[in-house]
């Protein structure tokens, strides 16, 4: 018989493995697989295109303060229901469902710690728990961690990563835009300084409130940084929209940002402009 004739045995026969769930991620920029233990090693920024995905609070914490430095504040400060909110599911059964997604009570941990000796009062959003979005608990952690730096005349530096206000505490999130506002007013007053990071995302009222108010606006590349989206300012304004007009990079081109940090270099570069703005101004100690 010749080899042409012979049954091809091998084809369709054999099922092609598929990858295991949860090894790899794939690089929205570049379309390069990364292991993701790979990626969590390097603070979920992928090696060869510097694509920075999300990053948990916790390990943001321990990436960017000095080794048992950090101490948490108002740990178990949690959401109430003041509207009694039901849509297709009661508000607190959400908050049971994001609290197990992500570990956390809320959405933003605060605290104070040390960066390179520096001591410093800090807010850390995370965008796992309800979308990162602003509710009263939020707010007010918010605002007891800028309380923090003016009670012990220390900077303060507010990582965002927020989808808006709490669509479930209607009035009482927006009123949190307003209150953590006046406290940086506080802070300003007392001429300590507030750096804001803006990761991605921010936006809503969380972008039109504290996290733009910063004395120096840091960003994460590629962050995208709006109030509205898109599509609805494109309906409000009737206007074509230019190109990425929404990007840390063009905000950065505009003026709203003062620099673009990559997670690597931030610790760093936080290091720098508190020695500028904090070490240089306290006064000398009496002789």
């Amino acid at each position: 018989m010749s080899h042409f004739n012979k049954p091809n045995y091998s084809t369709g026969t054999k099922k092609k493995k598929g990858i295991p769930a949860g090894l790899y991620t794939k690089c929205p920029a570049s379309g390069e697989i990364v292991f993701n233990k790979e990626l969590e090693d390097n603070l979920m920024v992928v090696p060869k295109s510097g694509y920075h995905f999300p990053l948990g609070a916790r390990q943001r914490i321990a990436a960017l303060f000095d080794p048992e430095t950090f101490v948490e504040m108002d740990a178990g400060l949690r959401s109430a229901d003041p509207l009694k909110f039901v849509d297709l599911q009661a508000y607190p059964d959400r908050i049971k469902k994001y609290e197990k997604a992500s570990g956390l009570k809320e959405a933003v941990i605060g605290g104070v710690g040390k960066i390179h000796g520096i001591p410093v009062a800090v807010a850390v959003m995370d965008f796992r728990f309800c979308g990162g979005t602003l509710g009263s608990a939020c707010g007010e952690k918010i605002t007891r961690v800028i309380e923090a730096a003016l009670a012990q005349k220390i900077p303060c530096v507010i990582f965002s990563a927020s989808g808006g206000a709490r669509m479930q505490e209607g009035i009482y999130s927006l009123m949190q835009m307003a209150k953590t506002s006046a406290a940086l007013g506080r802070l300003a007053a007392a001429r300590l300084p507030y750096i804001s990071v803006l990761t991605n995302p921010t936006t809503g009222g969380v972008s039109a409130s504290f996290a733009t108010l910063g004395d120096v606006n840091l960003a994460e590349p590629g962050a995208l940084i709006a109030f509205a989206g898109a599509r609805v300012i494109k309906e409000t304004t009737k206007q074509t929209l230019p190109a990425g007009f929404q990007t840390a990079e063009f905000l950065l081109r505009k003026g709203l940002i003062d620099q673009i940090v990559g997670r690597h270099e931030l610790r760093d570069r936080l290091r720098d402009l508190l020695t500028a703005l904090y070490l240089k101004k306290k006064p000398a100690p009496a002789a």
